[in-house]
């Protein structure tokens, strides 16, 4: 029997019996399994694709997580695609911590990964603060730099320290002022062997995960098959573990010209729902990328 206090006057409360309900559902809600670094591990050893895509708040984070999206990625693109920014440069930590907090909320199975914005790991100290306040205040699951010759004891430490680390080679937008521009790295002989050591020197300094963004078909083929970790690839050709877009790209709404690596799904898909179902599906049966949308 269930008690409702009910106050009759200022100075006295009577218990009174509350209508029981007709039903009660006692079961308990059905766990789900969270991907994990030992799931996307077991996806590379089964060559069962791995499917990413990045969200900045928890409604969109709800659907990815709904259309079976392995990998969430909560990335410093936030500063272009939501800001208005026309770099990634001046994203900052409160920013990433706040995207990455609301979309965390909106997942129930996807892995988080969170980017450490420009300038958030440029020393050992830097490093381990933003990737804690990351992981503590964001809920990331995983935390992803970009890849500079300086990043290296920065990726031992923080697996030292038990922090999940995705290294990103290749085309890396927050050294946009400092390359000149976006374009593929990887093409003429002296870079492929650069990229080639790199990632087998992030792995053996504890790396759980590469990225490749804008790197040749062939070359991010060469590197997926050398290292033990997952690999993911955004415009780095089909062989890889697995594929990541920005969200907005798919769906069409993202500012400037659409990347040559990137394809409009809202087209196929109808409305959003269809859109990330489409690419799901996509990647799932290696239909995406195409060479259209690859490099050689």
């Amino acid at each position: 029997m269930r008690l409702i206090v009910r106050r009759q006057n200022p100075r006295a409360f009577f218990l009174i019996p509350a209508a029981e309900p007709e039903e009660r559902n006692l079961s308990l809600p059905s766990t789900v399994s969270r991907v994990n670094l030992s799931t996307l591990n077991k996806m590379k050893l089964q060559r069962e694709p791995i499917v990413a895509l990045t969200a900045y708040d928890a409604s969109f984070a709800r659907l990815l997580d709904a259309a079976g999206v392995d990998v969430v990625l909560v990335g410093d693109s936030l500063g272009m695609v939501i800001q208005g920014e026309d770099t990634t440069v001046p994203t900052g930590m409160d920013a990433m911590i706040y995207h990455a907090k609301c979309t965390s909320r909106g997942l129930s199975r996807a892995l988080l990964m969170v980017d450490m914005p420009f300038m958030s790991y440029a020393t050992e100290a830097d490093a381990l603060h933003n990737a804690s306040r990351l992981m503590k205040e964001g809920g990331a699951g995983i935390v992803k730099l970009e890849w500079g010759a300086l990043q290296l004891p920065m990726v031992r430490r923080l697996s030292e320290c038990g922090v999940p680390v995705c290294a990103h080679l290749g085309l890396t937008p927050q050294r946009v002022f400092k390359t000149g521009g976006y374009r593929v790295e990887g093409r003429d002989a002296d870079t492929a062997e650069r990229m080639r050591t790199d990632a087998d020197a992030l792995v053996a300094a504890g790396a759980d995960m590469l990225l490749l963004e804008c790197v040749p078909a062939g070359l991010a083929a060469e590197i997926q098959s050398r290292v033990p970790v997952p690999v993911i690839g955004i415009g780095a050709g089909v062989e890889v573990d697995g594929q990541v877009l920005v969200l907005y790209d798919i769906l069409d709404i993202a500012p400037g010209k659409r990347t040559r690596f990137s394809r409009n799904y809202l087209a196929q898909g109808g409305s959003i729902q269809g859109a990330v179902a489409a690419y799901v599906e996509d990647v799932r049966a290696r239909r995406f990328p195409t060479e259209a949308y690859s490099f050689s």
